[in-house]
């Protein structure tokens, strides 16, 4: 019986333990402090921990949610700026979503009619949109406060109870931010279960790389190495079809602008109301690859995305209408900001075709993104 009560606690212990190994290898700066940010309704205290390296980037990222409150890069001048939207106070991140720059879970993305069958049992979701479940349901990994380890990085877990939001089996989970000397902002995301379940975790950024706040993004040059994307129905659910990007608004791989052809009347766009698809990542092998890449002409900053995901979610922001006041009291107005959410496909639980996003007992969910930022000089 004591062991039985234990296992949980030690599994987390080991999961604590890989990721803060990894974060050595991974090169963090290791400069991290942190303060009070504020308490939930339920009176917990959640921190904001400040993550800085030896270059001047600087990411603020909070207990509550694994929320990234504040990303400061370089611009081509080397002047610092904020490139994520966000609140300044705590209460802001309590307020409705749009989830911005929370961690994702226990799925990411949809999940069709809030129900999958797993091992012939069939689970039912909280419907968060439409007839839908999306982002982990009412209260997801975004909404909850996790536990803080700090040292060459930044690791936080959360323990999900069997049953939480519907979803089978205990989930204890460690996520870590690393920002390297590389201006590397790297997520290593571990998961372990005592009983089958569905695991996609993502991070919610709303990236503006000529500063949060400062207009849209239509002018923003995007790179995607996919040829293939999944094509969605009117609930923004996948078909199940893998679409050749070819001939297409989907065709990123080659540099384009967001704002080139994202009102051209194509069905996909108009069912979305612009970009909110994923794509099918290129990939050979199971290693942290090229996902995409994204330029910002007037600041000169790039971003890079790595991943060892099969997709790519990209968004436009196109659901922001400028109801929504952020930090300094900017306003985010439609297509604000993008996000670039790595992950396995949307409905994959419902989509045998789709790769597997089941972890059984025994097993361990390993997944890396890195968002690697630098700047063109060639304006």
């Amino acid at each position: 019986m004591i062991a039985r009560k234990l296992a949980p606690l030690l599994i987390l212990f080991a999961l604590v333990i890989m990721s803060c190994s990894s974060n050595k290898e991974a090169g963090g700066g290791g400069n991290i402090g942190s303060r009070q940010f504020g308490k939930t309704p339920a009176g917990e205290t959640v921190e904001l921990y400040t993550l800085k390296n030896a270059k001047g980037a600087e990411a603020d990222i909070s207990t509550y949610g694994g929320v990234i409150v504040s990303l400061k890069v370089p611009d081509r001048s080397g002047a610092p700026g904020d490139i994520v939207l966000g609140f300044d106070d705590f209460d802001g991140y309590l307020k409705p979503p749009p989830y911005f720059g929370a961690i994702i879970g226990r799925y990411g993305n949809r999940i069709a009619h809030g129900k999958f069958r797993l091992d012939g049992v069939d689970y039912t979701l909280a419907k968060n949109d439409g007839e839908n479940s999306l982002h982990g349901g009412k209260r997801g990994f975004d909404k909850v406060v996790w536990k803080a380890t700090g040292g060459s990085a930044l690791t936080l877990t959360y323990v999900s109870k069997d049953g939480e939001e519907g979803y089978p089996g205990s989930l204890s989970t460690t996520v870590t931010y690393t920002l390297t000397d590389n201006n590397e902002l790297r997520i290593d995301y571990r998961a372990t279960t005592d009983k089958d379940t569905v695991v996609n975790l993502t991070n919610h950024s709303y990236f503006n790389l000529a500063g949060q706040g400062e207009g849209d993004i239509l002018a923003h040059q995007v790179t995607i190495h996919a040829d293939r994307f999944t094509p969605v129905d009117k609930g923004l659910i996948p078909t199940g079809e893998l679409r050749g990007v070819e001939g297409t608004p989907f065709d990123f791989r080659q540099p384009h602008s967001i704002g080139e052809r994202i009102n051209s009347g194509d069905e996909q766009l108009s069912i979305a109301k612009g970009y909110d698809h994923n794509w099918v990542l290129n990939r050979s092998g199971d290693g942290l690859l090229p996902a995409a890449k994204v330029t910002e002409p007037k600041s000169g900053r790039v971003m890079e995305v790595l991943t060892t995901e099969p997709g790519l979610q990209f968004y436009t922001g196109n659901f922001l209408d400028g109801t929504i006041r952020g930090k300094g009291g900017k306003v985010y107005g439609p297509r604000a900001a993008f996000c670039m959410e790595t992950q396995h496909f949307p409905d994959s639980p419902n989509q045998p075709s789709f790769p597997s996003v089941v972890l059984k007992p025994g097993s361990e969910y390993r997944t890396t993104t890195v968002y690697r930022f630098s700047t063109d000089a060639s304006r």
